[in-house]
């Protein structure tokens, strides 16, 4: 992996969540809206902005921006807590498909931050 792809993955990472949350939304796969309004209301807005930041750092790497490389380190270290969260929740719901998924997320996000780290710009 490398920067460019680094950049896409943000991007590309970003979007699905603003998606996975929309379905969820749609299909009223949220109990907790009713449960712990609050509460979710907060993850929620933590979820997005971390889905944001994702997207505006992918593209500022791709155009190469001044700041884009502390931004998707912000970005990334934003998903690393998103990804610990969830996995926490899906793992109480036993829904281990999810926990997987959230460990693959989770390796990937490790390797994009190396890159970043190092510099690899190949």
């Amino acid at each position: 992996m490398k920067m460019r792809q680094v950049a896409y993955t943000c991007i590309v990472v970003g979007a699905l969540m603003a998606i996975q949350w929309l379905f969820f939304l749609a299909t009223g796969n949220v109990p907790e809206l009713e449960t712990e309004p609050l509460a979710i209301g907060f993850h929620l807005a933590a979820e997005l902005a971390t889905a944001i930041a994702l997207i505006l750092a992918g593209v500022g790497l791709l155009r190469g921006a001044t700041r884009a490389l502390p931004a998707t380190l912000l970005a990334l270290g934003m998903l690393l807590y998103t990804i610990v969260n969830s996995a926490g929740y899906f793992a109480e719901q036993g829904v281990w498909a999810m926990v997987a998924m959230f460990g693959v997320l989770l390796v990937l996000t490790l390797l994009a931050t190396s890159i970043l780290f190092k510099g690899d710009t190949g």
